[in-house]
């Protein structure tokens, strides 16, 4: 597991009191976030109407179900599956940075939707870069070999054993 990083969770409570446009409360980081109240309410700023229902109080059952809204309502907008964070990362703080990890990703996702400008997170997702070439410059390039072709020494099939069928040319 990556080792915690206070000042990348720091930037992303202040990221989340910049959109909420409000002053979170004191803690720590991962209390702020446990009861998901705080990342429904990020996500609905983000996207209004993402999460339809918060809880504010509840059993840790019906706190974890915040939690489980906001990750929905996340892979909607558009963040990879593999970013976001399981529950149990965040309410049994198992793996807190994923948590971190998965909320950069969400602040980098709001860069490819222009209906959200709020402030940013993080670096400025890249644009496209497209390059062309002229038809003398890939002329010039293929004099150049690439260094693997022909130059796999010896790699054959013999010895390959044959599973089943002999190969068939």
């Amino acid at each position: 597991m990556p080792p915690r990083n206070k000042e990348q969770e720091q930037e992303i409570l202040d990221w989340i009191q910049n959109v909420l446009g409000e002053k979170l409360p004191p803690g720590n980081y991962e209390d702020i976030l446990r009861d998901g109240v705080i990342l429904c309410q990020l996500i609905n700023k983000i996207a209004p109407g993402s999460v339809k229902k918060i809880q504010n109080k509840g059993t840790n059952f019906q706190l974890m179900e915040n939690v489980q809204r906001f990750q929905a309502a996340i892979k909607k907008f558009g963040v990879p599956e593999e970013e976001i964070f399981q529950t149990a990362d965040l309410f049994e703080r198992r793996n807190i940075p994923q948590v971190s990890l998965c909320l950069y990703s969400l602040a980098r996702i709001t860069q490819k939707h222009p209906e959200y400008t709020g402030p940013r997170l993080g670096p400025k997702m890249a644009d496209e870069n497209k390059r062309t070439f002229t038809e003398e410059q890939l002329k010039a390039n293929e004099g150049h070999l690439n260094l693997q072709m022909g130059f796999n020494k010896g790699a054959s099939q013999s010895g390959h054993g044959g599973f089943g069928n002999t190969r068939h040319m």
